[in-house]
């Protein structure tokens, strides 16, 4: 039974449809492949068009209704469900700017509702800046185009999207050096993909490797240029909101599915030293199981509040981004331990390579490694209660 009851019955995702992402889920996994089936049916189903409005061909779904998508999707095939964010996050942002007056991004989602896939190719190894510094060389062109050399880690979607988010830094005007974003295409030459992608859990993200070369971004694509440091850019905040909010709605469903295997798992095994009663029934077992529901069950309502409040354009102020790294860090912190504790209950028959709790808790590490992390988190919050160090 969902810890989440109620939201099946209203999701665009059926029973059905979900069955079949979770029995492909391990093959993905053990050949480190991408989801090319999963992403069919999930087209199909109109995954894609989430945030685009009705008007323009999509769902008009809001920030809410995503996330909670996104905890159903993950409780199947995780790998699947935090590629996708990447996706609905450019969409997201695209709705959040929309919301609040801002056009700039409609064409992502007139896009999206015409079924391109959107990647997310902000991410640069020692980049600890995030949005508010980049690596990658971004050359000016005569046209108000602009050239971007660099590299671009964690890509995730890499066999798949058709339109790649990036950014980089103008450093033409050196007292002025500007961050500026735009979209290439799948068919823009100058850039290569990687086949480097090996890793311990989220295998079929196929988040690999991509190297700029004169990728070049047409005007008419460049849609925004900050100076480098912090902004109070809505663009920001659009970005801050969606990538953090359904990260936790990922890991979310991790924890939730979890929970449903212990749950599983505690009535299924027997134990010879209590006569064959069924391990549900030891005091111990039901403690790990009970201290793992009431965690999960806490983290569905700040999940919700969170994404209803940008939906809703509620003004936190200043506190809105240590409300949503403070969830990322939650949520993700959470699902670890849900999963832990379902494998302390479940026993030695999650450490096969086979086992579905044994793939959660490999997946689930990936957690930790998503921005925020736990240090730039700490350091928002503190700084946002303590102010900046002098």
């Amino acid at each position: 039974m969902s810890s989440n009851p109620g939201f099946e019955s209203v999701s665009i995702v059926s029973d059905e449809l979900l069955q079949r992402i979770r029995s492909r889920a391990a093959g993905y996994d053990e050949a480190n492949a991408f989801f090319f089936d999963d992403l069919a049916e999930l087209r199909d189903a109109g995954y894609l068009r989430m945030f685009a409005p009705t008007a323009i061909g999509g769902l008009g779904f809001g920030l809410e209704r995503v996330a909670r998508e996104q905890v159903r999707l993950a409780t199947a095939a995780p790998a699947t469900a935090l590629a996708l964010n990447m996706h609905l996050v450019w969409t997201g942002v695209a709705k959040t700017l929309l919301d609040r007056g801002d056009d700039s991004l409609l064409f992502v989602l007139r896009e999206a509702a015409e079924g391109e896939l959107f990647a997310f190719g902000n991410s640069e190894a020692g980049n600890d800046l995030v949005l508010f510094g980049s690596k990658t060389r971004a050359e000016p062109q005569p046209d108000g185009a602009y050239r971007y050399y660099g590299t671009k880690i964690f890509t995730s979607l890499s066999p798949a999207w058709t339109r790649l988010g990036i950014f980089g830094r103008d450093d033409s005007a050196p007292d002025a050096p500007l961050l500026v974003h735009g979209f290439i295409t799948r068919d823009t030459p100058g850039y290569t993909i990687l086949d480097d992608w090996n890793t311990l859990g989220m295998r079929a993200t196929q988040s690999s490797t991509t190297v700029l070369d004169g990728a070049e971004v047409p005007a008419d694509r460049v849609f925004r240029k900050l100076p480098a440091g912090p902004s109070a850019d809505p663009l920001i905040f659009g970005i801050f909101a969606n990538f953090e909010i359904l990260l936790a709605a990922v890991y979310t469903g991790i924890g939730e599915r979890a929970l449903e295997l212990a749950v599983e798992a505690a009535k299924r095994r027997t134990s010879m030293k209590n006569d064959g009663r069924a391990y549900s029934d030891d005091p111990d077992i039901r403690w790990k199981i009970s201290e793992a529901a009431i965690a999960q069950d806490g983290i569905y309502p700040q999940l919700d509040t969170l994404a209803r409040d940008v939906d809703q354009l509620a003004n936190h102020g200043a506190q809105w981004f240590p409300r949503l790294v403070g969830l990322k860090v939650r949520a993700t912190e959470n699902a670890r331990f849900v999963v832990d504790q379902a494998l302390r209950v479940s026993g030695g028959s999650s450490l096969s390579a086979s086992s579905e709790l044994g793939r959660l808790y490999r997946d689930v590490i990936a957690g930790i490694f998503h921005p925020s992390d736990g240090e730039s988190a700490h350091s928002t919050v503190a700084n946002a209660w303590l102010g900046p160090i002098a």
